[in-house]
């Protein structure tokens, strides 16, 4: 496929007219992966967060997500992803000598529940914010129930290089100031991912089977699937159910309308949600026989409660509300979190993947971003669900624009777009890392079977396993692989270090503390 000029989007043939197309390179990126501790049974974990891995409410690397057993690990962001995917790697260096018989499901789906109770809720400790992020996750308990909470995922964080952003501002001749502009590009940015995300789902979903246990609190959603084996319910062309309305996805919230035309119109709307009252929440009450169930009875208890497979975000301070963190100085970066985990690696993303999935947030950046009406929000959702439950179907159709068209032509009009991008993110390189990974996800655009999703059914299919048995068996392979790189002495010297001064921070946090919870939720919703 040749590079049309004339067929590049304006701020692309602008940074190629100025010599500045140098610039998309230094993009910084940050992962952050959740994993589920389970026994050499394949149950999920009922042991405490491990203690020699810090604490959970002040590591900056190391922490967990919504239960005690889902481990949740953190990269600072760099701009080469290689050390992105070192440091990933180093975290799971460290991580696996403190998990004695346990290991991490390689997963996305979980499996070996035992219904809603078999999944322990976080604990961070005493202290009012230890206390908040754990009444916070009672209440997703009561709203949605525990095993939803359970699936992991990874999210991939992109800042768009600073450098970058200047250029552009003058290219747009836009009056608004320099962080407005970012702002906004960024929403921009996030539109276009509402649009072209599915693409993520078709390339990289790895979930197309679930144990029949996930389905133990919920038997009645069970029916929609068809029978893979005597332990596994599947579609037969689905490629990531973790993202459909079953999984990841909340039906409890599809009512709601955030505004992702611009900052404010974000905040605003993602604010009104978290101070509406939601009657059906009410009914579980917040404050019951003196004990939190959840942090109020609103549509959304906080910011986080929101789905979404993308979030602009900013780095809050201590105590701060995500939104008004947003509202006060801005975008920062954005984190993607529609990709599962992918089983085949021991830390669930590969490099390849991961600078696709760069160049893919930059054609999101680059390419002109309309406004989102109301309509549109539903037929993005309609395809992303599309290719969730079916993306392998052969002919699949999507809705481009009110126009049907197959998924294969679709796909393939974005690649081609991404051709130049990956050429320029290239430049310097001779072995082409991001050309070859746009070749390879062509080649898994024409031929499905070559998707995570179509070789996780092939696999199991081939050595007789259920999804369980499947899952498990890749999960010990990951711990053999850990268990036989053990980290070099200065680094483990520091990743001891690191959680020796959690420890500390959390008692210190403890300490310190001089108002009763009560008095410290009040204050925290009424910042303005």
């Amino acid at each position: 496929m040749n590079i049309i000029y004339s067929q590049l989007p304006d701020r692309l043939k602008y940074l190629i007219d100025h010599d500045q197309q140098y610039l998309l390179k230094q993009g910084l990126k940050g992962i952050e992966k959740e994993s589920l501790r389970i026994t050499e049974q394949g149950g999920i974990s009922q042991k405490p967060h491990p203690k020699a891995l810090g604490s959970a409410l002040t590591h900056p690397y190391v922490t967990t997500d919504y239960s005690e057993a889902l481990l949740e690990f953190i990269t600072p962001p760099f701009a080469d992803i290689k050390q992105t995917l070192h440091y990933m790697h180093q975290l799971h260096q460290f991580v696996y000598p403190h998990l004695g018989e346990e290991m991490l499901l390689a997963t996305s789906m979980p499996c070996g529940i035992d219904g809603d109770l078999s999944i322990p809720i976080a604990e961070y400790g005493k202290s009012n914010i230890g206390t908040m992020k754990h009444v916070y996750r009672k209440g997703l308990w009561h709203r949605y129930g525990r095993t939803m909470q359970a699936i992991a995922g990874i999210h991939f964080n992109y800042s768009v290089p600073e450098d970058l952003w200047p250029v552009l501002h003058r290219h747009s001749a836009s009056e608004a100031s320099l962080e407005s502009f970012i702002s906004d590009a960024y929403f921009g940015l996030i539109r276009n991912f509402h649009r072209h995300g599915w693409m993520i789902l078709y390339l990289f979903g790895a979930s197309p089977a679930i144990c029949k246990t996930f389905f133990k609190s919920r038997p009645q959603l069970m029916e929609q699937f068809k029978e893979f084996d005597e332990h596994t319910v599947f579609h037969p062309y689905a490629t990531s159910l973790r993202m459909s309305d079953i999984g990841y996805k909340s039906k409890n919230q599809a009512g709601l309308k955030i505004d992702y035309n611009s900052l404010d119109g974000y905040v605003n709307s993602l604010s009104s949600a978290i101070n509406t009252p939601y009657a059906e929440y009410e009914a579980i009450g917040v404050k019951v026989d003196g004990e939190y169930q959840q942090l109020n009875a609103n549509i959304l208890q906080i910011e986080n409660e929101f789905y979404s497979t993308m979030r602009p975000k900013q780095i809050a301070k201590s105590g701060e509300k995500p939104t008004l963190a947003l509202k006060r100085r801005g975008v920062l970066y954005v984190e993607m979190r529609s990709l599962d985990l992918n089983l085949l690696n021991p830390i669930g993303i590969d490099e390849s993947t991961a600078r696709f999935i760069e160049a893919f947030l930059l054609y999101c950046l680059l390419h002109e971003s309309p406004p989102q009406g109301r309509d549109e929000f539903q037929v993005n959702n309609s395809n992303q669900l599309l290719v969730a439950n079916q993306g392998r179907q052969p002919g699949l159709q999507l809705n481009r624009n009110g126009q049907a068209i197959t998924l294969h032509d679709w796909a393939h009009d974005i690649l081609y777009e991404m051709q130049a991008i990956c050429a320029i993110l290239d430049r310097g390189s001779l072995d082409r890392p991001y050309q070859l990974a746009l070749q390879h996800q062509l080649a898994v655009v024409d031929n499905p079977a070559l998707t995570p999703s179509a070789r996780i059914l092939a696999c199991m299919r081939e050595n007789g396993q259920e999804f369980g048995c499947f899952a498990s068996n890749t999960s010990a392979l990951h711990k053999h692989y850990f268990n036989a790189e053990p980290l070099d002495d200065d680094t483990q010297r520091q990743f001891e270090s690191m959680a020796a001064a959690s420890l500390k921070k959390q008692a210190d946090i403890e300490a310190n503390d001089t108002l009763d919870f009560d008095e410290f939720l009040s204050r925290y919703f009424a910042q303005s």
